[in-house]
C-alpha cells in the first residue's frame, strides 16, 4: 500500500460517491413529477458515452492493460475522457485496477465479492464492499509498484493533477449545455442534474456492477484462474466490459466479447481507431488463442497478471507512443 488518503481527499470521495448516488434515487420520482426533456436526454446520453469509453478504452483496456499503443495527442485523450467520469484520478484508477488482477478473487484484491467467503451473509458483506465499499477505505494502492509506468510519464502525472478540473467540467459543461440549448437557467439546472450527476451515477454503478455482479454470477466459457463471468443484460451500458471472463482470462486482449452475439462497442471504437490510424499494435485475440483458452483446465493458486508485457518498446517504462 502507499500510505492513506487525507482527510479532505477522503471526505470528497464520500462526496462524489453519495451524492451522485442520493440523484440517481431522486431520478425516477423527479420524473414521474416534471419529467425530463429532450435536450437532457441528449446530452446525458452523449456524456455516458464519451466518459463510459474514456473508462473502457483509455483507463482499462489501454492505460491500465496495453492492448494497443497509441501516441501522445491519443494517449492524453483517452486519459482525459476517463477523467471526465469521476471514478478518481487515472494512476490511482490504473493502480488499482492492476492490483485488482495481480490478486483478483485472493488476499489482497481491493474489490473482491468473496472477500467474506461464500456464505449467504458472506456474499451479502462481499458485494457492498465489491460494488462501492471498497472505495471508502482510505488505503491507497501503491502506484510506484502498481503503475510505475504512468508515474514516470509527465503527461499522465499532468492528468492526474487535472483531476479536480476534470471533475467540475463533467459536471458543469452539462449545465453550460443545456443553459444554450434551451436559453434557460432552468435548462441549466436540468442540465446539471440529468446530464451531470445522475448520468455519472449511472455510469459509476454499471462500472461497479462489473466489480461486483460479474464476480459473482454469470457465464464462464473460459479458463480464468478467479470467478470472474459474463453477464450479458450489461454488454451494452459497459460498452463490452460485462464480457469479464474473456478479460481476466486474456487481460490484453483488445476485444472482450469475442463469442457469437457478444456486442463490444469498446472493441469497436479501437477498430475504428485503428483503421484511422490513430492507434496501432492492436492485441486482437486469435481463434487458436481463444480456443487453448477455453480447453485449458485454470491453474489453481495462481492470478492472471495485468501488466503490459516487455516488449511494449517502453509502455512499461513510462514513454509516449
Amino acid at each position: 500500500m502507499a500510505g492513506r488518503r487525507t482527510l479532505p481527499a477522503h471526505l470528497t470521495v464520500y462526496v462524489f460517491a453519495i451524492v451522485p448516488l442520493l440523484a440517481l434515487l431522486a431520478a425516477v420520482p423527479l420524473a414521474w413529477g416534471w419529467g425530463i426533456g429532450w435536450a437532457d436526454l441528449v446530452s446525458a446520453a452523449v456524456w455516458y458515452t464519451i466518459t463510459c469509453l474514456g473508462v473502457t478504452v483509455g483507463f482499462h483496456r489501454y492505460l491500465t492493460h496495453g492492448a494497443f499503443k497509441a501516441r501522445r495527442p491519443m494517449r492524453i485523450a483517452l486519459a482525459l475522457a476517463g477523467s471526465l467520469a469521476v471514478q478518481g484520478p487515472v494512476m490511482h484508477w490504473v493502480a488499482d485496477h492492476r492490483r485488482h488482477h495481480a490478486f483478483s478473487d485472493r488476499d489482497g484484491d481491493p474489490h473482491s465479492p468473496w472477500r467474506y467467503g461464500g456464505s449467504p451473509l458472506g456474499l451479502a458483506r462481499g458485494f457492498w464492499h465489491a460494488h462501492m465499499g471498497w472505495i471508502f477505505d482510505r488505503e491507497l494502492t501503491n502506484r510506484e509498484r502498481f503503475a510505475p509506468d504512468l508515474a514516470a510519464d509527465p503527461d499522465m502525472r499532468a492528468v492526474h493533477r487535472l483531476f479536480g478540473l476534470c471533475t467540475a467540467v463533467t459536471l458543469l459543461g452539462p449545465a453550460l449545455v443545456g443553459g444554450l440549448v434551451t436559453w434557460s437557467w432552468w435548462g441549466a439546472v436540468t442540465g446539471f442534474f440529468w446530464a451531470g450527476v445522475v448520468r455519472v451515477a449511472a455510469l459509476h454503478h454499471v462500472t461497479w456492477s462489473v466489480n461486483s455482479i460479474c464476480h459473482l454470477i454469470g457465464e464462464r466459457p473460459f479458463s480464468a484462474r478467479d470467478r470472474s463471468a459474463n453477464f450479458w443484460p450489461l454488454a451494452l451500458l459497459s460498452m463490452g466490459e460485462s464480457w469479464h471472463n474473456l478479460h481476466h482470462a486474456d487481460p490484453t486482449s483488445a476485444r472482450h466479447g469475442v463469442l457469437p452475439g457478444q456486442v463490444d462497442v469498446s472493441a469497436r471504437l479501437i477498430w475504428l481507431f485503428e483503421r484511422a490510424g490513430w492507434v496501432h499494435d492492436v492485441r486482437w485475440p486469435s481463434p487458436q488463442r481463444l480456443s487453448r483458452l477455453s480447453a485449458s483446465p485454470a491453474v489453481p493458486g495462481t492470478s492472471a497478471t495485468a501488466y503490459p508485457r516487455s516488449d511494449d518498446q517502453g509502455l512499461a517504462k513510462g514513454t509516449l507512443l
